[in-house]
């Protein structure tokens, strides 16, 4: 079964190669890692999916809270998520099969974003069913490149409580405006 997994940390250089070798060594099978700005100047926001057990998903739980600048670590996998995922894929094209990639895009709510005389880009927000469904029907044409963000994940509704309170050994500055200060969030000591 697959896990999501939600961990917060100090952004700063070191962290995430910490982590990710911390989950290599003890052989964690990952399937997909995203790390984004959080809500907090200072934090990254780590989603990652996790394929294995119960056993596995406590381990991995346990461990995480052992690396010092992780600041939570929650297992988000049965409560009420939303979950997306965002795929770039550069297509062959002639003119002949053009209206007919354009028309599965369509379809898909996908956007062209880019068009050149050989190719096109088509971009997908959606379920991973969704983006592997679309990308199964675009194969046939010859798929030049893609990417993929990796899963990423929010709770519905309204998180229940105040934010839980960060580990005694490093706590996370809050701001007290709401709406955050863009910059101040989008600072990177480089995770």
């Amino acid at each position: 079964m697959k896990y999501t997994l939600v961990a917060w940390m100090r952004d700063k250089p070191g962290v995430l190669s910490r982590v990710s070798g911390m989950l290599r060594r003890r052989n964690f099978n990952i399937d997909s890692l995203q790390v984004s700005h959080s809500e907090t100047p200072g934090i990254s926001r780590m989603t990652f999916v996790v394929d294995g057990d119960e056993r596995v998903v406590d381990q991995v739980l346990k461990q995480m809270q052992k690396v010092v600048d992780v600041t939570r670590v929650e297992d988000i996998s049965d409560q009420p998520t939303i979950l997306r995922e965002l795929a770039l894929i550069r297509i062959r094209t002639t003119s002949e099969t053009r209206s007919e990639i354009m028309q599965f895009a369509e379809i898909y709510r996908a956007q062209i974003v880019d068009i050149s005389a050989g190719s096109l880009v088509v971009q997908i927000v959606g379920t991973e069913d969704k983006v592997d469904s679309l990308i199964d029907l675009l194969d046939r044409f010859g798929i030049e490149e893609m990417v993929r963000t990796g899963r990423v994940a929010l709770n519905r509704g309204l998180r229940e409580g105040n934010r839980k309170a960060a580990s005694s050994v490093w706590k996370a500055r809050s701001t007290p405006n709401h709406n955050g200060n863009r910059n101040e969030r989008e600072k990177t000591g480089g995770v």
